[in-house]
């Protein structure tokens, strides 16, 4: 088993390609993962997680990768993170009002994403398509740009009425999801809520609230040659070792033949990463 890399874990990067090409980031360091596919590939947790903001070696990562006094005092930690209607930036209470400004109070956009199935969701106009890609999204279509994280809240709370927002974690990893035509559905759902959305722009503009009805529909794929069989989760706080021959990658998954693991959910974990060839059958 030969080393690649060891340092602390950030959620892996992306790039949209066909398929999708992921990078392991250890510290500084980036590590191509899909040449890996078909391979034994092991992720040893060394022990020690250190806060990704202050550095301070904490027990237990909260938040994905925080202490927990920063988790206390972070803006991008906050409630409102997870419910974007339930900001506070307008009643001069925002943690870190030049951290709102630069993530809350900018374009946002409304999207349907075909993952597990159909699902609306939010993001900075900038994350895409990264976030459709961690998601494990196989289809995505933006419908509405929206002026701030707030009111992108008020359409996603507003559009979950017709579809859900949430992903089936484990359906994901099970194989894709049935191609959905996802601009029928988008006018369907622009029909049951025209009145909801009128309101949201009589109420902010209409400048801050546009429906996009010239966009296309972008498709994923993914590096994968096999899903589990079994949909079982490494987890490294009880078992410091994950490690298996990796089937593919979905989301911020790693798809092993003995397991899987959500890369996110061990940020700022310190892990050595190692790998060697499938032998010849």
């Amino acid at each position: 088993m030969f080393e690649v890399a060891r340092g602390a874990l950030s959620k892996m990067a992306t790039t949209l390609d066909a398929p999708v090409q992921y990078a392991f980031r250890l510290g500084d360091e980036q590590i191509a993962v899909n040449p890996m596919i078909g391979k034994t590939l092991r992720l040893e947790f060394l022990g020690a997680i250190h806060c990704s903001h202050c550095g301070r070696k904490t027990k237990t990562s909260f938040s994905q990768g925080y202490c927990y006094p920063c988790m206390q005092k972070l803006a991008q930690c906050d409630l409102c993170i997870m419910s974007p209607e339930r900001c506070h930036y307008d009643a001069g209470t925002c943690r870190d009002p030049v951290w709102g400004e630069q993530f809350c109070m900018t374009d946002h956009v409304v999207y349907l994403a075909n993952s597990s199935g159909i699902k609306v969701g939010i993001t900075r106009a900038t994350q895409i398509p990264t976030r459709w890609i961690d998601q494990g999204a196989t289809q995505a279509l933006p419908i509405m740009r929206v002026a701030t994280r707030q009111q992108s809240g008020f359409v996603e709370d507003l559009l979950r009425s017709q579809v859900a927002d949430k992903t089936n974690w484990r359906a994901l990893l099970k194989g894709d999801a049935a191609p959905v035509d996802l601009l029928y559905v988008r006018e369907q759902i622009f029909d049951a809520c025209a009145g909801g959305i009128t309101a949201l722009q009589q109420r902010f503009g209409l400048q801050a609230v546009q429906p996009l009805n010239e966009q296309s529909v972008v498709e994923i794929r993914y590096p994968i040659e096999g899903y589990p069989a079994k949909i079982t989760s490494f987890n490294l706080d009880k078992n410091p070792i994950a490690e298996g021959t990796l089937l593919g990658i979905k989301g911020q998954y790693l798809m092993f033949d003995t397991g899987v693991i959500n890369i996110r959910k061990y940020t700022a974990y310190q892990l050595a990463i190692s790998c060697k060839p499938q032998a010849a059958s």
